[in-house]
């Protein structure tokens, strides 16, 4: 496949977080924002970062020296369907690999696989238990931004009904056990998930 992107999609209030917001929290001394954002860069060439215009000054010092693109909420807090849509409408490539913010263990190689099986397809779409992980996937980026439009004409999308339009595929736990580690799904949501991933990465 030709060159693929990564978006985080960071515009979430951190409310389990505290008065912290968890993107730019610190995780064995590194912003987690950059944790992830390094580990989707050994998959992907190229970064964009979705998040709210009161975040972008934090997260940009973050991530300095990697050079994010930024795709700011026109309208905040309107969900991860909104996040997932202003990401992929800032990518430049057919193809993004499209991950949450709190996912410091983030495998490369496992998105590499996702790439590698989205090829041909809309989407790839992760299924490490019995839930779909849609922020944890690889996206065709202008079909996807089309049906997250469709979606959020109702008011509450949920995560999953993008995909209903789309030609997707599913990649279950066996096949991801085999080509990776599943802690790439464990996410940081409180300060006990930062002490959690501060042992393991350090």
């Amino acid at each position: 496949m030709s060159e693929t992107s990564g978006v985080i999609v960071a515009g979430g209030r951190s409310t389990r977080m505290g008065e912290v917001d968890k993107a730019v929290v610190e995780i064995a001394g590194t912003p987690l924002v950059r944790h992830v954002a390094e580990r989707l860069l050994t998959a992907t060439d190229r970064l964009i970062v979705n998040c709210r215009s009161d975040q972008r000054g934090a997260i940009e010092t973050a991530l300095s020296g990697l050079e994010p693109r930024f795709a700011i909420d026109p309208e905040p807090d309107r969900g991860p369907v909104a996040g997932i849509k202003t990401g992929l409408e800032a990518v430049e490539t057919e193809y993004a690999a499209v991950v949450a913010v709190d996912m410091p263990l983030l495998d490369p190689a496992l998105l590499s696989y996702l790439i590698e099986q989205a090829s041909g397809h809309d989407a790839a779409v992760p299924r490490p238990s019995e839930w779909f992980e849609p922020l944890h996937a690889v996206y065709r980026a202008a079909p996807m931004v089309e049906s997250c439009e469709r979606a959020l004409e109702t008011p509450h999308p949920r995560i999953l009904d993008p995909l209903s339009s789309l030609d997707w595929v599913v990649v279950a736990r066996d096949e991801l056990r085999a080509h990776g580690s599943l802690d790439s799904f464990e996410g940081v949501d409180t300060p006990a998930d930062v002490q959690w991933a501060t042992e393991h990465l350090q």
